[in-house]
């Protein structure tokens, strides 16, 4: 989410981090802020909250001059928008930026505040500047610092560090959020992605988790968080500057694919942390007559967003106790539907502008009814009218179709569901704790199928990329999971696919299959999994062609099932998650091979904003 942009070299600096940073401005933002050091003049540093044209403004009127500094665009984990939460952070002559978030932030505060170290803000990125000034004003020098300080942090970042006791030099680290380093002639770059830096060099570094560089206008060095030397060869960047934005992938889809990983970090960053026994959000998501008076909720959405509310419905009952509907937002209006005060309605849009969200939001809120968003865009329309909002901070979506969007709106469900549920006194925080740490192994997860699947995968859309209708099928809460994959396949493939649920199939869509029809079957192992195990059974004797989704393959499986594709075992209410990447990637390889406009299918637009 969160942008970064560093320089040393002879040029000005704050011309190139703005630049840089008006490049990020794709990933999300909410205030941003530069640091330069001049020669003979210090550390000075401007912030602003809101969008980069604050930022210019603060600059406008008072100029920094230097020719090294860093830059950041900030969207907020640890403490609301503002300008003191705003990066860079300073602790003596330290200044830094972050991406990412630091899971020990608590134990860590503590420690400094008991040594005598006054923190300012209310961010976890504050701490780490004040880390590094303990150990620079010791005598250690800034790389060595730096070093020291990484490793006593947990979590997942990526910090660039300016200090006036070296002004000729940047440090950097990374473990799970990327950086990237460019490489120029007498100068040198360090950003979050390669388009802030490729309109001054091509020749780029990418840094790995746990390491760690230091950058002069004469070179860099990079070695491990251990302190052994790195050797690595620049990659020579050879997109357009639209390739650029796509980070080396063919199509914006499957760049989004690959940043699951990182936007299910991003959503969870700030409201629960490794060891949490609560879930705890920005502002108060719930009614202010508090959690019993929800009577029931109701959740309006379309589209993938639809099927995403479909899974937050198992959540939510299941969890909570509370009784839950889904509607589409285009039907919800005109059917006069029972709501009052005691209703929650949960309106769950990706770009906060759908139409007919908005409609029956407006609805809701003139019936009496705690009006909560679930969306993507801050500020957007339906983020306004909400009485309260939970945003899924997984970054722009370019491609029409969802991929990272959906995935953070099903982990906004379970992250609000466990809320809601020990709110209301139906988890125990040992429970809690339980539930939360499958999710913390989700990126990880998903990373495995993506590198262990895809050729498998690319191959099954191959084999049966030809065909002119599919059949999806799932049940209990991978039931919506069907409903997902079947919609990916025709927007981007403009193949005919329906999805069911596998107990219905019997009653109708039975009478499609046969030798030419592929039935897709999301079956882990679960309550259902003999239930739909017999469905399967029924596909097999019609010669329909099974494509298994599962976290277990079982010798029957794999005797009824012509490609199997196996996913790592999770919670059950995550299963959702890890069994709807393989269809993301079918989807997109099936689309690839038939020749299709990827990013931008036929006919649809990404934010519907008319009824």
């Amino acid at each position: 989410m969160c942008g970064i942009i560093g320089y040393v070299g002879p040029s000005e600096a704050v011309p190139i981090l703005l630049g840089g940073l008006a490049r990020l401005e794709y990933r999300g933002y909410d205030s941003a802020g530069v640091a330069t050091i001049a020669n003979g003049a210090g550390m000075e540093i401007r912030r602003a909250a809101g969008k980069l044209e604050n930022l210019r403004r603060a600059l406008d009127a008072a100029p920094l001059k230097g020719s090294i500094g860093i830059g950041h665009t900030r969207w907020a984990t640890h403490g609301r928008p503002s300008e003191g939460n705003a990066h860079p952070h300073q602790a003596g002559p330290v200044a830094v930026i972050h991406n990412g978030i630091v899971e020990n932030y608590v134990e860590l505060r503590a420690a400094l505040t008991a040594r005598g170290h006054k923190l300012r803000s209310e961010t976890d990125t504050e701490l780490i500047s004040h880390l590094i000034e303990e150990r620079v004003r010791a005598g250690v020098g800034l790389t060595e610092a730096v070093r020291q300080t990484v490793l006593e942090l947990r979590g997942s970042f990526s910090i660039v560090v300016l200090c006036e006791t070296e002004p000729d030099k940047l440090v950097a680290a990374k473990t799970a959020t990327p950086l990237v380093l460019g490489l120029g002639e007498g100068e040198n770059f360090v950003a979050s992605d390669i388009p802030a830096i490729l309109g001054h060099t091509r020749r780029t570094i990418v840094l790995e988790d746990g390491e760690l560089a230091e950058l002069t206008a004469h070179g860099v060095r990079l070695m491990t968080f251990d302190g052994a030397p790195v050797e690595r060869a620049p990659r020579l960047i050879e997109w357009d500057a639209v390739a650029a934005t796509k980070g080396g992938f063919q199509h914006y889809l499957r760049k989004e694919i690959a940043e699951q990983p990182q936007a299910w970090i991003d959503t969870l960053s700030g409201r629960a942390a490794a060891g949490s026994n609560a879930v705890r959000f920005e502002g108060e998501l719930l009614p202010a007559a508090g959690p019993q008076a929800i009577g029931r909720i109701v959740m309006i959405s379309a589209g993938a967003s639809w099927i995403a509310s479909l899974i937050g419905k198992f959540m939510l009952e299941e969890l909570c106790g509370v009784p839950a509907e889904v509607d589409y937002s285009a039907e919800f209006r005109y059917r006069q539907p029972p709501i009052d005060a005691r209703t929650t309605m949960i309106a769950v849009s990706q770009s906060g502008e759908t139409a007919d969200t908005l409609a029956a939001l407006e609805e809701g809120g003139r019936r009496g009814c705690h009006l909560l968003a679930i969306t993507n865009t801050v500020d957007s329309s339906i983020a306004r009218k909400a009485d309260a909002q939970l945003y899924t901070r997984c970054g722009p979506e370019i491609s029409v179709t969802t991929t990272k969007c959906f995935l953070t709106q099903i982990e906004a469900f379970y992250l609000f569901a466990i809320h809601l549920a020990a709110r209301l006194g139906r988890l125990s925080e040992r429970e809690v704790n339980a539930m939360l740490q499958p999710a913390f192994a989700i990126p990880a997860q998903i990373k495995e199928v993506l590198e262990k699947r895809e050729r498998q995968i690319e191959r099954i859309a191959r084999k049966y990329g030809k065909a002119r209708d599919f059949l999806y099928l799932g049940r209990g809460i991978n039931y919506p999971v069907a409903l997902e994959g079947a919609l990916k396949l025709k927007e981007i493939s403009y193949i005919h696919a329906e999805g069911y649920s596998a107990g219905e199939m019997k009653h109708g869509p039975i009478a499609l299959i046969d030798e030419e029809m592929p039935v897709v079957v999301i079956i882990p192992r679960d309550n259902v999994y003999e239930k739909t195990l017999s469905n399967l059974r029924e596909v097999e004797s019609r010669n329909g062609r099974i494509i298994a989704v599962t976290d277990h393959p079982t010798p029957e499986l794999e005797e009824v099932a012509w490609e199997v594709i196996e996913v790592p075992t999770t919670h059950r209410m995550l299963m959702p998650v890890l069994t709807t990447v393989p269809l993301q990637l079918l989807a997109y390889h099936i689309a690839v091979y038939r020749g299709t406009d990827v990013d931008q299918p036929r006919n649809l637009a990404k934010s519907v904003t008319v009824e």
